[in-house]
């Protein structure tokens, strides 16, 4: 049986990775909760804007803004809400050329064109595949080795893991799409002429 997890888990084994205790709950009092409660977020989310991750992409169309750019742009668009990274912005799947501007992203379209953005939201930890969960459990107990532990040899070891794993989580979550064919007929005829 798979058992979901949950911020709280994942923290807690960060926590016994650098030989700490378990925690129960952010507000437990000890100085591995305090200091999970503080920074897990953030590690969160540097991990799911590490990459393109798979499981936190998602697609949005995007809404017009009434009112336009004060210069360059012609167009204003409203990034989506639970964006945390936006990765492109299509009009009829293909890519345009856009800027972001806080939580808006400005481009030139014409009020016709349907934009399409793609993006990493802040995905629930039960979806986590388990490649990525070790991953930033590694990344964790890197910052309690720093702060609770206190040991800068633990800290870097387990940043040197963290990363490691992050790569290996990569390749892994490259392999979830369709292999995309190299097309060679450019290089074919360059060599031919």
């Amino acid at each position: 049986m798979t058992v979901a997890n949950t911020p709280i888990k994942i923290c807690s084994r960060a926590s016994l990775l650098i030989g700490g205790d378990a925690i129960q709950s952010f507000e437990d009092g000890t100085a591995e909760a305090t200091v999970a409660n503080a920074m897990y977020e953030d590690i969160a989310h540097a991990a799911l804007t590490n990459t393109r991750w798979r499981f936190a992409k998602d697609q949005a169309v995007l809404n017009r803004l009434a009112n336009a750019p004060t210069g360059r742009y012609s167009a204003a668009y409203q990034i989506p809400s639970e964006s945390i990274m936006l990765n492109a912005v299509t009009v009829n799947e293909v890519p345009i050329i856009y800027d972001t501007y806080g939580s808006k992203i400005y481009c030139d379209a014409s009020e016709t064109e349907e934009l399409v953005a793609d993006y990493n939201f802040r995905a629930d930890e039960s979806v986590w595949p388990p490649y990525f969960v070790i991953a930033v459990q590694y990344m964790m107990a890197g910052v309690l080795a720093t702060s609770v532990a206190r040991d800068m040899q633990l800290s870097e070891l387990m940043e040197g893991k963290a990363n490691l794993l992050l790569a290996h989580a990569r390749r892994l979550d490259s392999q979830t799409q369709t292999t995309r064919k190299l097309n060679t007929s450019r290089f074919i005829a360059q060599r031919r002429s």
